[in-house]
């Protein structure tokens, strides 16, 4: 491996338009085109292959290999302008790498087939908007094309905090710094803190990872700030009932009365092939912090949610999952197998044959 061919490797992967690309010893290279791995025409990596990656990747980011690192994040550019976001990890003793290809445009939400209420859901004034779903699942992509829409439209101040940055942006009718975590500043808190000293309008937090992370968000959120920020959960009951839990017990009733007065919407998003096979395109629940979900939040009757979502679609342009799912099968655009493998409610195929 020499950074000639791995750089041929990387071109390839914009070429065919995949979304990862796994590199671990004893086997060829994986690229991930439509949900599918498809390995590599190539040998298989050895151990100083893997090694010369991540060895590469980090002295791209003016880091050296620790005989103790264990995993870590970065990202890498190519000449060509190609960004990919990277864990470097071990397996075996070894060195993996999983490389995820930043697209070099960030797409508009018609681009992206992401609900056009996505803008004005950004507009809020201050308060908490969190974009969740699965790994792999869209959040980081969704997120950049809300900071696109606020970047063109409106005059904001906007900071970005992220492990590693994933799209650059350039300034438009807003200020956009990006800092990231390693590089700019030591930890997601740390910059949060520095953040509210920098003249805010808006800030963006890549992940919400931990206690500390999603207090300081909370605090910049109730300080009259506009957060946004990604977790890892499948929709809007499991992502208050993570924020929640984070907590110890004592404390969760008065994050609920934070959390209520302060979450402006969540927006989960997962994937789904269309019917032709060829293209992914995203199934969204939106769930807009209406009065009546803030009592719901207050009160811990979470399970009344999903009901109040589906009520307030008309008003407020919310929707489930399912509602979503629905939507694309009467369009014709998936097919019903693959909204049924993607729904988790035992209700779907009642709500289908209610809706014919």
């Amino acid at each position: 491996m020499d950074t000639h061919i791995l750089h041929q490797i990387l071109e390839i992967s914009f070429q065919r338009k995949v979304s990862d690309l796994h590199f671990e010893v004893d086997n060829p290279p994986f690229f991930r085109g439509r949900g599918q791995l498809v390995r590599a025409k190539m040998p298989n990596l050895t151990p100083d292959d893997t090694r010369f990656i991540a060895e590469t990747v980090l002295a791209h980011n003016g880091r050296h290999i620790q005989d103790d690192l264990k995993e870590c994040d970065a990202s890498y550019s190519l000449p060509s302008g190609g960004r990919f976001r990277v864990s470097i990890f071990r397996q075996k003793g070894h060195f993996g790498i999983v490389m995820r290809i930043i697209p070099p445009v960030i797409g508009t939400f018609e681009e992206l087939h992401l609900p056009n209420v996505l803008g004005e859901i950004a507009q809020a004034t201050n308060g908490l908007i969190l974009v969740t779903g699965p790994t792999g699942n869209g959040k980081s992509t969704s997120l950049a094309s809300m900071l696109r829409y606020l970047n063109e439209c409106f005059s904001y101040n906007i900071i970005t905090i992220e492990d590693p940055i994933e799209f650059l942006f350039t300034s438009q009718k807003s200020c956009i710094i990006q800092r990231e975590i390693g590089t700019d500043t030591d930890s997601f808190a740390a910059a949060l803190k520095a953040a509210l000293r920098m003249d805010p309008d808006v800030i963006m937090v890549g992940e919400m990872r931990d206690k500390e992370t999603i207090d300081s968000c909370i605090k910049a959120a109730e300080t009259g700030h506009l957060v946004l920020s990604t977790l890892h959960t499948q929709g809007a009951v499991s992502t208050i009932n993570r924020i929640i839990g984070q907590f110890p017990p004592d404390a969760q009733e008065i994050m609920r009365q934070r959390l209520a007065d302060i979450l402006v919407a969540t927006i989960s998003i997962r994937l789904i092939k269309d019917k032709s096979g060829e293209s992914i395109m995203p199934v969204v629940e939106i769930m807009r912090t209406t009065t009546t979900i803030q009592a719901c939040i207050r009160e811990g009757r979470l399970d009344e949610i999903e009901k109040h979502i589906e009520n307030g679609a008309s008003q407020y342009q919310m929707q489930t999952l399912d509602m979503h799912l629905l939507q694309l099968y009467r369009q014709d655009l998936i097919t019903l197998q693959d909204a049924q493998r993607l729904t988790h409610s035992m209700d779907f195929e009642r709500k289908l044959m209610f809706d014919n």
